[in-house]
């Protein structure tokens, strides 16, 4: 009898984990209906707390703007950059010059002119000053709501209500932004990224 008692356990914990596998996919497929436009949505991946976008438009590569030197992106964001400059290894042990732009919170965004584009590109960031803002608009503090409507034109709020981590990522995977939420507020934007630099 205990032996039937746990199959029957193990058969309903199988089936609850299937499918909640197949409902975070439809979420994630109804999610994609409502994605706006000009972020060329190509996929949604939704697993436990974090919803992955990903997306084909030019911002999530460029989510400060495009800049052709480092020196009219701090003219253009208006903000007290405390900046260091220096040589930091990446991929394929190549050393890269990268200014570091910092706040005085201890936010900072590492970025490079690259060779190949002529365009200041982003290493990495992480932003926890609101006074720092992406050029969709985004900065920390924004309620959830607003990060949700800023990409989709509406979404189920039984969909988001358990999101704490929104991913933006690049159709090549090469770059993207970290939004993490602490309750209903965004607390920190990230970008991270894979480039081999040069």
């Amino acid at each position: 009898m205990k032996r039937i008692v746990m199959l029957i356990c193990l058969a309903a914990t199988i089936g609850t984990a299937w499918s909640q596998e197949v409902s975070s996919r439809a979420k994630a497929m109804r999610m994609m209906s409502f994605a706006r436009p000009e972020y060329q949505v190509k996929d949604i991946k939704i697993f436990a707390d974090t919803m992955t976008i990903y997306s084909l438009s030019n911002y999530v590569v460029y989510p400060f703007g495009v800049w052709d030197n480092v020196e009219q992106f701090i003219t253009n964001s208006g903000l007290q950059w405390y900046r260091e400059s220096g040589y930091k290894q990446f991929y394929d042990t190549m050393s890269v010059s990268v200014n570091t732009m910092k706040r005085i919170d201890g936010s900072y965004l590492d970025i490079y002119r690259s060779i190949w584009t002529n365009k200041v590109e982003m290493v990495g960031a992480k932003i926890t000053d609101p006074e720092i803002e992406l050029t969709n608009g985004l900065h920390v503090g924004v309620s959830k709501q607003e990060v949700f409507d800023k990409f989709f034109t509406k979404h189920p709020k039984s969909y988001t209500i358990e999101v704490s981590v929104i991913k933006i990522i690049s159709g090549a995977s090469e770059v993207g932004e970290v939004y993490t939420f602490k309750g209903n507020k965004l607390r920190k934007i990230e970008v991270v990224s894979k480039y081999k630099y040069y």
